[in-house]
């Protein structure tokens, strides 16, 4: 265990209060995307909705995920499927409707 400079914090415990509550806040925040996926996909609507920004957060998606494949990070990884999903289906849906 490496406790010197450039060393990494502690991951937060299984039973730290962090811990406990982010797989609700993963949750709430994935459901509060879901109104831009039904805008996009459902009503067809794309204006002002912007392409670099959700491929940006595709990207970071996708960046976090491997980097939680890495670390064998249940938490990080597999919420991260959830967020390639939502932020893929808006970047997909701009690129199909425009």
């Amino acid at each position: 265990m490496d406790h010197g400079p450039g060393a990494s914090p502690p991951a937060a415990t299984p039973d730290s209060p962090v811990a406990k509550i982010l797989p609700f806040v993963s949750i709430a925040t994935m459901v509060m995307t879901l109104p831009q996926v039904w805008t996009v996909w459902v009503d067809g609507q794309v204006a002002g909705v912007s392409l670099l920004s959700w491929g940006t957060y595709l990207l970071g998606s996708c960046l976090w995920f491997v980097h939680g494949l890495a670390l064998r990070d249940k938490t990080i990884y597999v919420a991260c499927i959830g967020w390639i999903l939502l932020n893929g289906a808006v970047v997909l849906g701009v690129l199909v409707q425009r």
